[in-house]
């Protein structure tokens, strides 16, 4: 009689634009994690993220070599900029990679994840699987329209800490996720709030470009007859105007820095510019949360706040006062993508999930 698997030695990768984060779990305990960090003239160097995946691919494989022998059940890694796509686990494959390789939908660090995760899988002799990357799509088509043909409002958010934190929040309730609402907010260095319904995230923000409320280093939503002026005023083109918006938009454009630790000593020393855009912040994230009321129709089963952002109590005090009428809310602090990772691919190496096919 074949014996069942109880013991899963699963490599997590989760490449950053400056940095690779790796582990190594045995089930859902993480044995060992490191993060391999570049200095900003070393990666100056290349000309495009994906020249960077041999110098990428030797940092993880020197990890994996001081582990001395071990064996790999499964490869995780962080998903990249793909075609928009249903939550869930996908297998790497070829196609995958073929396209994050040319980075036809758009050029980010995590485009890395899979390719390294390929490359290790066919020497490791074991699969690779990304999880909820950050294309995941299940808006509604109504959510879709933006009030101008040929501009569609697109779904691009932190999906695998969104529902990884919707998860763990509901279980602690001893409630289940795909039977629930729930309204989460990511907050760091872009800021995403979805609106999720029964497991699908019917609603949410596009945090890559800036839309929603603003961010240490993003513009958020903007009235448009404004910036329509600013545009021909400093004429810029393409380029410019999206590193204005993301980059180099939200609380770096007002107080040059996008490190909102330094924020929160300049607000408690009593500087009025740190005290007002904290206000702000939080004001537009209470409304943005407030909205999806609307979108579930009041019915909502918790709100829950997360990121790095979620560390600053006076930022989570002040929203929680906004918006505690709506539900109760859980907060999270940090992101969970690394144990989300493992979690994820745990799950279909137990087989109580079943990995999709990116086609």
């Amino acid at each position: 009689m074949k014996k069942t698997r109880t013991h899963f030695n699963i490599l997590v990768i989760n490449p950053g634009s400056t940095s690779t984060k790796l582990a190594l779990y045995r089930n859902h305990s993480a044995v060992i994690f490191k993060t391999i960090s570049y200095s900003s003239a070393r990666l100056r160097k290349f000309p495009s993220i994906i020249s960077q995946l041999p110098m990428r691919l030797e940092g993880v494989e020197k990890f994996l070599k001081a582990q001395g022998k071990i064996s790999l059940d499964a490869i995780a890694a962080r998903g990249g900029v793909l075609r928009p796509l249903a939550g869930g686990v996908y297998k790497v494959n070829d196609k995958m990679c073929g396209e994050l390789s040319k980075a036809l939908h758009g050029e980010h660090g995590s485009n890395l994840g899979a390719l390294i995760a390929h490359k290790l899988s066919q020497s490791k002799s074991c699969p690779a699987y990304i999880a909820d990357p950050v294309v995941v799509d299940e808006m509604k088509d109504v959510a879709r329209i933006s009030g101008m043909p040929g501009i569609e409002r697109k779904s691009l958010f932190h999906a695998l800490n969104q529902k990884s934190v919707a998860r763990l929040a509901l279980k602690r309730l001893g409630k289940e996720y795909e039977k629930c609402n729930v309204i989460v907010a990511h907050l760091g260095g872009g800021i995403s709030v979805g609106a999720h319904k029964k497991g699908q995230v019917v609603d949410v923000n596009n945090a890559l470009d800036g839309d929603g409320p603003f961010s240490p280093e993003r513009t958020g939503g903007l009235p448009a007859g404004q910036l329509a002026a600013l545009i021909y005023k400093e004429g810029l083109d393409e380029a410019a105007l999206k590193r204005k918006l993301s980059g180099q938009g939200g609380v770096v454009a007002y107080c040059g820095t996008n490190n909102m630790a330094t924020i929160e000593v300049k607000r408690k020393q009593g500087n009025k510019k740190s005290q007002l855009l904290t206000r702000a912040l939080a004001y537009q994230v209470s409304q943005e949360i407030a909205k999806h009321g609307a979108t579930l129709q009041g019915k909502v089963d918790r709100i829950v706040i997360t990121g790095g952002l979620a560390k600053d109590k006076e930022i989570v005090s002040k929203i929680k006062r906004q918006v505690s009428f709506l539900a109760s809310i859980s907060v999270i602090p940090g992101e969970r993508e690394m144990p989300a990772l493992a979690e994820n691919i745990l799950a279909v190496l137990k087989k109580e999930k079943r990995a999709k096919v990116y086609l």
